[in-house]
């Protein structure tokens, strides 16, 4: 009986699994990878709207109970949010960052310490097409899309398809981290450890398990999640700008 128990809550994971990767039913599920357990979120253009937000009313929101007051009356259409990349102890970006079209933080392409100067880091951004994307930091300023929606972080976690050169297998450093990867351009999947992770872990649960050619770390320590439909928001330290992913009104 309790093999069968077993057998019916696997079957029943992998259910919830694939639907979710097909962005159908619940926005976020939970995934094992490695002896770790993660959340993934899913964003279908074609389903789904995202917005970066970063101030309300001239202040930076800091926590998901100030996004709930600036998301006003699209709150009730929330699927998830989640911290969208580093930032300062004022809460301002600290790369690039474009909110519906408007710049404002420029991109950084300078060498110095911590996490999002590890080269090469990254810029998340969707297009006026509706497409998402994630692009290194040189390869995005000779692009230069003229994206809707970008935030810059780092470090990359998955180049086309290889890990970042200086990952290594599972190192030291363990953290709860979130991150962001894209299996094509009609699909990211925003994912958080439940658990503390190495980088290397995290990279590879990426491109192994979700299939990403490309992912982006957005932060560690303070990552945080608001998903509605898992009764889930979390209250952390304070946070910068925000990924916000809405259902269409239409």
């Amino acid at each position: 009986m309790a093999a069968m128990l077993a057998a019916a809550l696997i079957a029943g994971v992998g259910v919830i699994a694939a639907r979710q990767r097909e962005g159908v039913g619940t926005p976020c599920a939970a995934y094992r990878f490695e002896g770790a357990r993660f959340t993934v979120c899913v964003f279908d253009p074609a389903q789904h709207e995202l917005r970066l937000v970063s101030r309300h009313r001239g202040a930076f929101v800091r926590d998901f109970d100030g996004l709930a007051e600036a998301l006003g009356a699209a709150r009730p259409r929330l699927r998830f949010a989640m911290n969208a990349g580093m930032f300062n102890n004022l809460g301002a970006p600290i790369g690039l960052y474009i909110e519906d079209g408007a710049e404002q933080a420029p991109l950084r392409l300078t060498d110095g310490p911590g996490n999002f100067h590890m080269k090469p880091n990254g810029v998340f951004w969707q297009g006026a097409d509706g497409g998402v994307h994630v692009t290194e930091s040189e390869a995005f300023a000779e692009l230069s899309p003229g994206a809707r929606w970008a935030t810059q972080s780092g470090p990359m976690l998955v180049i086309d398809g290889a890990l970042h050169p200086r990952f290594q297998h599972d190192g030291p450093s363990r953290y709860i981290r979130n991150g962001v990867g894209v299996r094509d351009g009609r699909t990211a999947y925003f994912v958080i450890s439940d658990s503390a992770v190495s980088f290397g872990r995290f990279a590879r649960f990426f491109r192994d398990e979700l299939g990403c050619t490309d992912a982006l770390f957005l932060d560690g320590a303070v990552s945080s999640l608001w998903a509605p439909a898992l009764d889930r928001r979390d209250d952390g330290p304070a946070l910068g700008p925000m990924i916000v992913v809405l259902d269409r009104t239409s």
